[in-house]
């Protein structure tokens, strides 16, 4: 896993096209922005677990 200290207003870049943007920080809490093109899908974890399940139930039907 790479770790990597920005600060608010800096940006990760991940690949060509989608980058991550440090918005606010508020104690425990990090909030930020992600650039992708529209054929990317950006889930928080929880969600694509939940999306992911969802296939599988109904693949498995």
């Amino acid at each position: 896993m790479l770790v990597l200290t920005r600060v608010v207003g800096e940006t990760i870049s991940i690949g060509d096209n989608i980058s991550v943007r440090v918005l606010a920080i508020n104690g425990n809490n990090i909030r930020f922005g992600v650039e992708a093109p529209q054929d990317v899908n950006v889930h928080r974890c929880e969600i694509y677990e939940r999306i992911q399940n969802k296939l599988a139930k109904t693949k498995g039907r």
